[in-house]
């Protein structure tokens, strides 16, 4: 009875002179606003689709087909994504590079298709996967729907563009994307990139919906220093694509320094510019301790600084 009276209390004070905001955070007039919500449901940009604020990368260490969550084994890394879906997780980003789209398929078999969102990736360069020969997009996306096991994949991006040039040599590819999303077979497409030529080349291009960029505190495994590449991911925002930032613990190298990885999040949070975040989980702890990280910052903060080396 005691529990159920504070509870009603908490609910009055609420409703009353306060304001939910995210997930079951609550600011009283007068008090700092809620923290970030994790889990929280998020638009991707203006493509429609809603994504969680952490999303659940598949590609450490991936080439060839495989991935340090590959490698796992199907019934540890199917477990893992069914665990991080359960505490919220609701983007999965897979590629053909890393040969995830079976697990996600056996992971998400059970799930509402429209609870979750599935991001994958197009290896257009040469090396990289078995086939020497590159098919067209309508042919690839095809073949992803089907190990996917989904009757439409949600972001469908070309992996690791580096050249500035990239519109102009990607253009078949490009042509062969917006046609599947007129049919409906793919709701958006971008890029991922790997330089700042590339990342700059994205926010005058009408073609891009999304894209994943590198972005942390310490520009480690970044395509510049973060204060370079920072704007860049504002002016993509601002022209309403949406941004998934990648590499926030530096692709593993802060997973020793609980500032660092406190400090990244912070950072990229503080932005205002990155829709979501995707980090290769291994472990269920990891999730759990990424999440933590995420609900220290206010939201009020709007904390954009970079920490002091």
């Amino acid at each position: 009875m005691e529990m159920k009276r504070r509870e009603f209390l908490i609910r009055s004070i609420a409703g009353i002179g306060g304001l939910m905001l995210g997930r079951g955070c609550i600011s009283v007039a007068g008090q700092k606003s809620a923290n970030f919500d994790p889990y929280e449901r998020v638009s991707l940009g203006k493509t429609g689709i809603m994504v969680s604020r952490v999303g659940f990368g598949t590609g450490m260490r991936g080439g060839n087909r495989q991935s340090n969550q590959t490698r796992l084994g199907k019934e540890v890394f199917e477990g893992l994504l069914r665990a991080s879906y359960e505490r919220g997780v609701r983007l999965f980003d897979a590629a053909d590079l890393y040969g995830s789209h079976p697990y996600l398929a056996g992971a998400l078999k059970k799930m509402p298709r429209k609870d979750y969102a599935i991001v994958t990736k197009i290896w257009w360069r040469r090396g990289g996967i078995p086939e020497q020969e590159r098919p067209s997009a309508d042919i690839v996306v095809e073949r992803f729907a089907k190990e996917l096991d989904t009757d439409y994949i949600d972001l469908v991006l070309l992996h690791c563009v580096a050249s500035e040039k990239w519109p102009d040599e990607l253009g078949e590819y490009m042509n062969n994307l917006a046609e599947l999303k007129k049919k409906g077979l793919i709701r958006a497409h971008g890029v991922s990139c790997h330089s700042l030529a590339a990342l700059q080349a994205c926010v005058n291009e009408p073609w891009v919906d999304s894209v994943h960029a590198r972005i942390n505190a310490y520009g480690t495994n970044m395509d510049g220093p973060p204060e370079k590449v920072a704007p860049v991911l504002k002016a993509l925002h601002e022209a309403g694509k949406g941004v998934v930032g990648m590499k926030l613990i530096g692709e593993g190298s802060f997973r020793d320094s609980d500032e660092k990885r406190d400090e990244s999040v912070r950072y990229v949070l503080g932005l205002g510019a990155v829709d979501a975040m995707v980090v290769g989980f291994e472990k269920i702890e990891q999730v759990d301790d990424f999440a933590a990280r995420v609900r220290k910052v206010t939201v009020a903060e709007k904390p954009d600084k970079l920490p002091v080396s």
